[in-house]
């Protein structure tokens, strides 16, 4: 949630900033400001609440020319505190309009400090806990041991708050200058020639350099056109990791597509295949980053996944197959439920912490509390150098590239392949599965992007199917086995994008209550098993179609090419590959993301925008 963006440089900082604003939209936000150093000893500010094109608005009204200078800052908030008006959009500053703030995450004793502040008369212009940031700094730069020091003003204030944040503040004295800081929220360095950046992601300054630099927790770094220094909060020297960001400014642009969204589900067969290459080496599952043995692994005896969002509902296709693979025992949690019921962790527990952006406040905090009961963490994540990578034991990237769209789609799938890897990773380990046999499962996932690909050359069905049934009330979505997390998965999308009832159910569970869900012409989208792989079931959920259709609902029914026993009982029939059990979610999920964009298009809403959601969720 929220974008930051800060630049030092040649160039005009207002472009530069809107910029990188315009490249970040999609972590969802509600207002949007700048902040300009001109070099002159000025410090001009303007925000406005709503999209960035009302900021762009007022810049046009008050004229772009008083905003000339090769320094600045931009923002877009996700409210926190504060309603999402224009004194509470970002940046802000102190009384003296010479300090300017912006703010992701959230100061947990910002209630203290600003009641601090207003016993010294400070008046508050704002509703935020940001603001206290912004007068906080100005009063340390003006007084005590921190006066006149810009840099140590910052880091003394960054020693008193508390909670999750990045600041990036600017001061009028400094014009050439810019100071940010992060505690488990993203922040990352751009390096260009002459040329610095700050943002939250690194879309942001993609468009002009890839060369980047991670900065660690409690870290603060200080750029200017000529370079840039990584301190720790207390002022001394600290390491950064560079890296190169492996994509590039088309990866980040829609590429004639309508929308983001429709191409990133497009992108999938890419996605999956770059997620694939390279973890199989010499007849082995490689990891990305391992910092735990072979031994260690062999040693695990009960693993946990932790995520939110679809992210859950990955962990939840994972736990059928690590189950089968390793004889385990898998549990799957959401990582804001985690911490808080005392599970049972020890040293031979494995926690799969998964993760598009790496950042997640839930997971984040899932993953210090698995460490603090020493057990081991391996993340999937799609974020290179994120904090959820750098705090775990192992790592697995994703590599699907920028996700623009704040639905997941190429994510999702890129992360059911990642936990199919980490499945097979533990069999091998542990021996459970011979060589050969590990061979086989990976060929056969190497197989699954071009199964997709077939997929994604037969939705325009589905899409003629969505805006037929765009008016429905409601959606229900049933499955069974591997395709019951591919119905909350459905439902979840619709939800997301169409702002409709939508709910997943496992099927065996219908005549348990939902059923009386069920009327006249209610859609019900089944994802149906293999006829040939899970017989039974295949032939329990033909009864609970015929159940729901002897009521009246409208059956929508996902199913294997071939499977002609279903026929009848469906209303509406999609055909997918056939492909082995465990790896039918693959290619079941694409067409409920089709359908639920398509849904959403009919309905004249923004699939790459969905209201009140954000991309990186980084406050609990």
């Amino acid at each position: 949630m929220c974008g930051i963006v800060g630049y030092v440089g040649h160039r005009p900082a207002l472009d530069v900033v809107l910029g990188g604003l315009r490249r970040m939209e999609y972590r969802g936000y509600d207002s949007a400001g700048v902040a300009v150093l001109d070099g002159a000893g000025a410090l001009t500010v303007e925000r406005k609440a709503g999209r960035l094109a009302n900021l762009e608005g007022r810049l046009d009204e008050v004229g772009r020319e008083h905003f000339g200078g090769t320094a600045g800052m931009g923002h877009t908030r996700w409210a926190t505190h504060g309603a999402p008006i224009d004194r509470n959009s970002h940046p802000h500053r102190d009384a003296s309009e010479r300090v300017a703030v912006v703010h992701n995450g959230i100061i947990e004793n910002f209630a203290a400090l600003r009641a601090e502040l207003e016993a010294d008369g400070v008046e508050m212009a704002s509703d935020t806990d940001t603001e206290t940031a912004a007068h906080l700094v100005a009063r340390a730069y003006t007084e005590g041991d921190t006066k006149g020091d810009f840099t140590a003003s910052v880091a003394a204030v960054c020693r008193r708050l508390e909670g999750a944040f990045t600041l990036v503040v600017t001061h009028a004295d400094h014009p050439d200058t810019i100071v940010a800081a992060r505690r488990s929220s993203p922040l990352v360095v751009g390096v260009g020639e002459g040329e610095h950046f700050v943002a939250s992601d690194v879309a942001a300054f993609i468009e002009h350099t890839r060369e980047a630099v991670e900065l660690g927790q409690d870290q603060l770094v200080v750029i200017t056109r000529e370079g840039y220094d990584v301190l720790d909060f207390h002022g001394d020297a600290a390491q950064a990791k560079p890296f190169t960001v492996d994509w590039d400014l088309s990866a980040a642009e829609k590429g004639g597509h309508e929308y983001f969204m429709l191409k990133e589900i497009e992108e999938q067969p890419e996605a999956l295949a770059n997620t694939l290459r390279g973890h199989f080496e010499s007849g082995r599952i490689i990891l990305d980053e391992q910092r735990i043995s072979d031994q260690d692994l062999r040693d695990v005896d009960k693993v946990f996944v932790v995520a939110c969002g679809s992210a859950y509902h990955s962990g939840l296709v994972a736990k059928y197959a690590i189950e089968h693979w390793t004889r385990l025992p898998v549990e799957v949690e959401l990582a804001s439920e985690f911490r808080y019921r005392d599970p049972v962790l020890d040293r031979d527990t494995l926690v799969v912490a998964v993760s598009q952006s790496g950042e997640t406040a839930d997971t984040l905090e899932a993953v210090r509390h698995a460490r603090e009961q020493k057990a081991r963490v391996l993340a999937v994540c799609n974020t290179n150098g994120a904090q959820i990578p750098r705090e775990s034991d192992a790592v697995l990237y994703t590599h699907a590239g920028p996700e623009i769209g704040v639905a997941s789609t190429k994510a999702f799938l890129a992360q059911i392949a990642a936990n199919y890897l980490v499945g097979l990773a533990l069999a091998q380990a542990r021996g459970t599965k011979y060589p050969d046999e590990v061979a086989r499962e990976y060929a056969e996932l190497e197989a699954m992007p071009a199964a997709v690909q077939k997929v994604l050359s037969t939705v325009e069905q589905v899409r003629d199917l969505g805006r037929r049934i765009a008016d429905s009330k409601a959606i229900l979505f049933l499955g069974r086995h591997v395709g019951f997390p591919v119905a909350l998965e459905g439902a979840l999308k619709l939800k997301e994008l169409a702002y409709m009832h939508a709910e997943g159910f496992a099927a065996g569970e219908l005549k348990h209550g939902p059923i009386a869900l069920i009327e006249d012409g209610l859609p019900v989208v089944v994802v149906m098993p293999s006829p040939k792989g899970r017989a039974v079931l295949h032939s329990k959920l033909v009864s609970n179609i015929s159940e729901i259709q002897a009521r009246g609902a409208r059956t929508i029914v996902i199913a294997e090419e071939g499977d002609e026993t279903v026929r009848p009982f469906a209303d509406e029939l999609i055909e997918v590959p056939a492909v082995p059990t465990l790896l039918q979610p693959l290619v079941s999920t694409v067409p409920l993301q089709v359908l639920a964009a398509e849904i959403a298009r009919a309905r004249g809403y923004d699939v790459d925008k969905p209201r009140n959601l954000a991309k990186s969720v980084t406050v609990e």
